[in-house]
């Protein structure tokens, strides 16, 4: 009785090791994410805004990190936020200049 249990026993792990021998060697890539835009208050306290709001050569680097960080693959689009994407959403001073202005991210993929 004990060497029938031990022959289904091991019949079934040699299944089992086959069933995986046989499986496509292919690999899975999750679909990449939908673009999306994220506005970011110039004063987040990271020190991006001198990056981003000015277009200077560390703004990629920034708002690529930013993107990762969002689970993206890279940033497409960065700089200030245009008007009509931020008003009544933040709170923002009257005469409010445009580094207290906030900046937008668009990430991809």
């Amino acid at each position: 009785m004990r060497r029938a249990v031990a022959l289904v026993g091991l019949f079934g792990m040699i299944g089992a090791g086959l069933s995986l021998a046989v499986l496509p060697t292919t690999g899975t890539v999750a679909a990449p994410k939908a673009e999306r835009t994220y506005l970011i208050p110039a004063s987040d306290g990271y020190g991006v805004a001198d990056c981003i709001a000015s277009k200077a050569e560390c703004g990629q680097i920034v708002a690529t990190a930013w993107c990762e960080a969002q689970g993206h693959r890279t940033a497409t689009a960065y700089g200030l936020a245009l008007q009509e994407d931020f008003t009544g959403s933040t709170p923002r001073p009257a005469g409010a200049s445009a580094a207290e202005q906030p900046l937008a991210i668009t990430c991809s993929g």
